[in-house]
Formats: structure tokens, sequence, C-alpha cells
């Protein structure tokens, strides 16, 4: 290490760094950086170099692509529900998928674990009891996720519509009538549970 210049030093840490990321699943935390015997001050300065990318405070990659979007998603967020737009992608209903991932989250959780830079999560506060409700699973690539199911879905997309474009929810909510695997009675159950009763009624009854 005595013989090696500045530069040779700088890309034998960072190639350590990454090998360890590697190990730990693309991610390591900054105590585990410096764990290595590595100043933070090298971290900044890789940071600014973008060498290695921060996923949020105190995590990160060795950049974007090295770790896709849903892996990091999943494993930051475990105890979270897919919801509204993320849900609906994961569902198929939309076919992009969109900016921001949406979570549904316990309400006492810390609001600093959404400061992320990437990706962008928008998290949808409830209580602990009303987040269970409604909860299976689901797979995106290779991560796997809590979500609603499409009943709990429906629910959540009428509650919270100003938070959802008009046309996505109007095609949603098409699309689920002529689904013929629809659980009405389960659907008319969240319904009185988050109280959006008489939007189901308006909305999907004259359908049914």
């Amino acid at each position: 290490m005595s013989k090696m210049t500045r530069r040779e030093k700088d890309e034998y840490l960072l190639n350590t760094v990454k090998e360890k990321m590697a190990e730990s699943g693309g991610i390591l935390k900054t105590a585990d950086i410096t764990g290595l015997g590595i100043d933070y001050r090298r971290v900044v300065k890789w940071l600014d170099e973008g060498k290695i990318f921060r996923l949020k405070s105190g995590y990160y990659a060795a950049s974007k692509e090295d770790k896709p979007e849903e892996d990091i998603v999943a494993g930051f967020f475990p105890d979270g529900v897919l919801t509204m737009d993320s849900a609906l992608y994961a569902y198929g209903y939309l076919k992009e998928q969109p900016m921001e991932w949406h979570i549904a989250i316990d309400k006492n959780t810390s609001k600093s674990r959404f400061k992320m830079d990437f990706p962008l999560v928008r998290p949808y506060y409830t209580e602990e009891e009303v987040l269970k409700v409604g909860v299976t699973t689901t797979k995106i690539n290779e991560a796997t996720f809590k979500i609603y199911d499409k009943e709990r879905l429906v629910c959540e997309c009428l509650k919270y519509e100003d938070k959802l474009d008009r046309n996505i929810l109007k095609d949603f909510l098409l699309e689920y009538i002529k689904d013929e695997n629809k659980d009405i009675v389960r659907l008319l159950e969240y319904a009185k549970y988050r109280k959006v009763s008489a939007k189901v009624q308006t909305r999907i009854g004259v359908w049914l």
C-alpha cells in the first residue's frame, strides 16, 4: 500500500468498497465503509465524482444500475404495502412504472426513512391495523412486495382519488368491473371499513 500512488490507492480502496457492496446485496452503510478503514472524506469525494451513489442518508450503492429500483424499495420497506399507482402497475393496469413508488406504511414509522435521493418513494401513512387489511404479496421482477388485493385497492383509489389521475382511475374501475374474479362481497366489506361505500355504490354499483 505504501508504494502506491495516491491515484492507485484511491482506486484500490474504491474497488474494495464495490466488492463489499457486491457481497452485501449492492448496498453499504456509512459504518460499513468507514469500518474498512476508509475516511468519510474519501466517501464524499467518490460521491462528488459519481463513483458511488447515495440511495439515502447513510446508504450507498455503486450505481443506480447495479441495484434495481424494486430491490431497493423492497429492501428498505419490507413492512410497507404497495398501493395506488404502484399497485396498479404491479397488477398490470398501468403499462409504465410510475416515477414514484407509492407505499402504505404505519403512521408511527420514522419519517426519515423516506428521505431518499433514489428511488422516489411517496408514503401513505395509516393506522397499523388498517394497514394489515386486504394484504397479499406480489413480485416485480425478482423483488417480493406486500400489496393490497384488488378490492382493497379499489377502495384506496376511491378514498384518495384526488391523488390519482382521473383517467387512470376510470380505466382501472372499468377493468375491475369486467374482471371475472372480482369479489363484490369483499369489496363492499372493505368499502364500509374504509368509509367509501357511497363512492363504490356510485362508481361501481350501477354496473353490477
